[in-house]
């Protein structure tokens, strides 16, 4: 027959770990904490370094960042005293007079259209430059726009003469003169 204490020790748990010594409880501490780091720095390597391309989109290339770093404004400095650089009537009227002139929007008469100009025209130049330069009704000051009064002058002549008016093109000297004396 078999030997009590040899039935005992065959169903007694084993309570020893895979650490034996104290050397081997430091590598695993060491290892417990250096393992995780190690991990961490791959994954954030793996996701960090290299060229990504968003997809469908090249708002991070280089010509889409230089366009969005551009200027908002510019000043420019024109020499009003030089005639060769000032719009023509037709120029001024297709940049700024022509979005409600066209189309006769908000009462404005229509460009070529005799009989709306004809009361106007009567009035005469000056009061008709006057009230481009000033505004009048719903149209503002130069029709909204940023022009010489020398350039609203040779707008006025464009579309008073395409109406049938005979009005002479200012000249750039008179003009300013006209408007210096015009009162305010």
């Amino acid at each position: 027959m078999s030997q009590p204490n040899d039935h005992a020790e065959a169903h007694e748990p084993n309570h020893e770990g895979p650490i034996k010594t104290p050397k081997q409880l430091i590598a695993t501490v060491v290892a417990s904490f250096l393992i995780p780091i190690f991990a961490i720095v791959l994954l954030v390597n793996y996701v960090d370094f290299g060229a990504k391309p968003a997809a469908g989109s090249d708002g991070l290339g280089p010509e889409a960042v230089a366009k969005r770093l551009q200027p908002v404004g510019r000043v420019e400095v024109r020499d009003a005293s030089n005639p060769g650089a000032l719009k023509t009537g037709e120029q001024v009227y297709t940049a700024v007079c022509s979005a409600c002139h066209a189309a006769g929007a908000a009462g404005a008469p229509k460009l070529g259209d005799e009989a709306a100009w004809a009361p106007r025209i009567k009035t005469g130049y000056e009061t008709l430059l006057t009230s481009a330069l000033k505004g009048k009704g719903a149209m503002g000051a130069q029709g909204g726009g940023d022009f010489s009064d020398v350039e609203i002058g040779r707008a006025v002549v464009f579309m008073t003469n395409k109406a049938g008016a005979k009005f002479d093109e200012p000249k750039a000297a008179a003009a300013a003169a006209s408007a210096a004396s015009a009162p305010n």
